[in-house]
């Protein structure tokens, strides 16, 4: 190769480098990613260089997400909460927490015994990450980012003492203690308001009725703290399931739009009773297995759906 030409080619080699690297700057606006990851749920919410991850669907799928979302020299996530140890909830953090750098992780007291489950504990354990007991109320800021926990409290994972029996989306749960009835590992699904400025937006995991109400009082206590009374945004619960999203927690959150990560499947999902309720309210509904990635962003004030 001739001086000139290798001149020339690193000078395209430097500007390639320069246009990647002004083209991977975060921008000045908040996102808030419903990743298709199949049926399963995993969210990416960011703000320039603070990146939160609630739930990692259930394989490696969640990848592609943050690498399309990420800036690629960024190898941190700030924050990683599991919801509930179900596989399609934890499956791809064993992937995440492989190649990513987690700060903090945001988990119930609530265990599995399946072979993977108990292979995330041991990464989590062996990677120095900051491990966070949710308890309704407790309130975690990450720069702009606000979260308020909503469900379980201490006191209702004090009362439930559990043992997993089997991993299937119907799943049961032994409890010792207290109760003598068998419970959903659904129930104990981390509830949180996240707030971006005026933005409000409510991540639900697989919350059933059984524990609704429970839910309600802890968003009356939160949203007056919330701009207008009202939330933006809503992931509805379990997959658009009917086991899932209520009526009275609709009318309550007076949501404008919700989003339902959900892909292929035999249950059913999203039901079409929901799908209806969603429609009475005026609710615009925007699912992955139609959108693909489903990504508002907003300033803190207006906000939107990027298509």
């Amino acid at each position: 190769m001739s001086k000139t030409r290798f001149f020339l080619f690193c000078l395209f080699l430097v500007a390639s480098l320069v246009w990647l690297l002004v083209f991977s700057l975060p921008d000045n606006y908040f996102h808030l990613v419903a990743c298709d990851v199949g049926q399963g749920d995993g969210i990416l919410a960011y703000y320039k260089d603070t990146q939160v991850l609630i739930d990692g669907g259930p394989t490696s799928k969640i990848l592609d997400c943050l690498s399309s979302h990420m800036p690629f020299w960024d190898r941190k996530i700030e924050l990683v909460v599991l919801t509930h140890p179900e596989k399609d909830h934890y499956g791809g953090l064993l992937e995440v927490f492989r190649r990513y750098k987690v700060d903090s992780f945001l988990v119930s007291s609530l265990d599995s015994s399946s072979q993977e489950y108990q292979l995330l504990k041991n990464q989590v354990g062996s990677g120095g990450v900051k491990v966070i007991f949710p308890d309704e109320g407790k309130f975690i800021r990450l720069g702009m980012m606000h979260f308020v926990i909503l469900h379980p409290s201490n006191q209702f994972l004090a009362d439930n003492t559990l043992v997993k029996e089997k991993e299937n989306d119907n799943q049961n749960i032994s409890v010792l203690g207290a109760r003598t009835t068998k419970i959903q590992a659904n129930e104990f699904s981390i509830n949180l308001i996240l707030s971006f400025g005026e933005f409000d937006a409510w991540l639900s995991g697989d919350t059933t009725p059984a524990i609704s109400d429970e839910v309600k009082t802890s968003l009356e206590t939160a949203l007056p703290t919330l701009e207008d009374g009202l939330v933006e945004y809503i992931k509805v619960p379990h997959h658009g399931s009917k086991n899932g999203l209520t009526q009275d927690l609709l009318e309550l959150l007076k949501p404008k739009v919700a989003v339902i990560s959900v892909g292929k499947n035999s249950y059913g999902h999203p039901n079409p009773e929901i799908l209806n309720m969603l429609s009475s309210f005026g609710v615009s509904v925007f699912r992955t297995d139609q959108m693909g990635d489903v990504e508002v962003i907003s300033d803190g004030k207006e906000w939107k759906i990027k298509r």
